[in-house]
């Protein structure tokens, strides 16, 4: 199969995570939203999404393309209903189209939703529509993910100083632990290639630490967790997802929240996941441009790619952080705080390109990577798409 994942007009209610990927390449449970097509119809996965990202996410095309939401979470029923639709012939889930099979190339969302198809209706799709989802879903993905990629497999035998509760853990080869302390009782346990669990921590599942990742010293990790390929995680975590390359390296707690590739949040962050009123928890909505009510009472930090905080720094119930913002001081900041802002509490100033770009390469090359020309373009278009956001930078000047 040749899949095309597309985003539709429902992206940018998933800012900030998607100003810099698109939304196939969410991450939710273990693996990635295109990954988990990839395993389930051995299929070759490319996107459809915005200009600017296409030159590191292109688009393949043949004469029989297989054309999916890329929103939508993978499983067996869904691949069987695509699998067998004919050429010119779609799945809608009410006013949403799911999937299309047509021998044409086509390239945007438009083309797509104007497609002209023999139409089919489903009724069991799940689809990340929001930012929150990805936390909020993400230990049954866990689980989904672990029966996927673990089915007829025989785990790595962990070091005798481990303490083992369960018997849902699966450990990759190349991975090390000692004298932890793993519960697979709620949920199961994903160790990936070359990961480590340092001596002391306490991890419970449903929980994945994907490749080259490192829970550190007496952390404690509770379920429905996800850490992405090459983090370092410490402190106290709860149903939280890291991507790729980012640093929670020490302690301070964190719950209920999605932090993007190459964050690092400061020597004892906070982050609230409870208002203390126990209200429901209103967020920022990118397409709406205010605040809305997620219908969740637990909700604590979204952090865009490549943002960082300082120590001490404590975030509010329901914050969302932009791309590259660079947050530090007393207080709490405010519960919105765009990309590419400079401060804290006291106010914002912009974080320049020139200085975001060098922190960016700095960071980049600790992980043996180059902030190439793409990676730059990238940035430079979500400065462009964000300005509106910087409020400082449209107030009128004082005379």
């Amino acid at each position: 199969m040749n899949i095309l994942l597309f985003d539709d007009e429902k992206r940018s209610d998933l800012l900030p995570l998607t100003y810099t990927r698109p939304c196939g390449d969410l991450r939710v449970g273990i693996l990635t939203l295109a990954q988990k097509w990839e395993n389930r119809t051995k299929g070759e996965v490319s996107f459809i999404t915005e200009e600017y990202l296409s030159p590191k996410y292109p688009s393949t095309f043949t004469t029989d393309n297989f054309y999916i939401n890329g929103r939508v979470l993978a499983t067996d029923e869904l691949r069987a209903s695509i699998e067998q639709l004919a050429i010119n012939q779609s799945i809608w889930h009410g006013e949403s189209l799911i999937a299309l099979r047509t021998n044409e190339s086509l390239t945007t969302y438009a083309t797509l939703n104007d497609h002209k198809s023999r139409r089919a209706a489903i009724e069991n799709v799940t689809q990340i529509n929001f930012a929150y989802d990805i936390f909020h879903l993400n230990g049954a993905e866990i689980i989904a993910d672990y029966a996927l990629i673990t089915s007829g497999r025989q785990s790595a035998r962990p070091s005798d100083s481990n303490t083992l509760i369960g018997d849902d853990i699966f450990i990759e080869e190349g991975a090390i632990l000692e004298a932890a302390t793993l519960n697979s009782k709620n949920g199961p346990i994903y160790i990936g290639k070359h990961a480590e669990i340092m001596e002391g921590a306490l991890v419970r599942g449903p929980l994945a630490l994907c490749d080259g990742s490192v829970i550190k010293m007496g952390a404690k990790i509770y379920g429905d967790t996800t850490i992405g390929p090459s983090c370092k995680v410490g402190g106290e975590v709860s149903n939280t997802v890291f991507y790729a390359n980012s640093n929670k390296g020490h302690d301070g707690y964190l719950g209920n929240s999605v932090i993007g590739e190459w964050c690092n949040l400061g020597a004892d962050t906070n982050c609230s996941n409870l208002k203390n009123n126990y209200a429901q928890v209103k967020l920022w909505n990118y397409t709406k441009k205010r605040f809305l009510h997620s219908g969740l009472q637990f909700c604590g930090l979204i952090m865009g790619d490549h943002s960082k905080c300082g120590i001490n720094t404590m975030f509010n119930t329901g914050t969302v952080i932009g791309v590259s913002a660079n947050i530090f001081g007393a207080s709490f900041p405010r519960n919105f705080i765009p990309s590419f802002a400079w401060g804290g509490a006291s106010g914002f100033t912009t974080y320049t390109m020139p200085k975001a770009m060098e922190t960016a390469r700095i960071v980049m090359l600790r992980r043996k990577k180059e902030l190439d020309i793409t990676e730059k373009n990238i940035m430079n278009s979500v400065f462009e798409h964000s300005t509106e956001h910087r409020y400082w930078e449209n107030k009128p000047l004082n005379k």
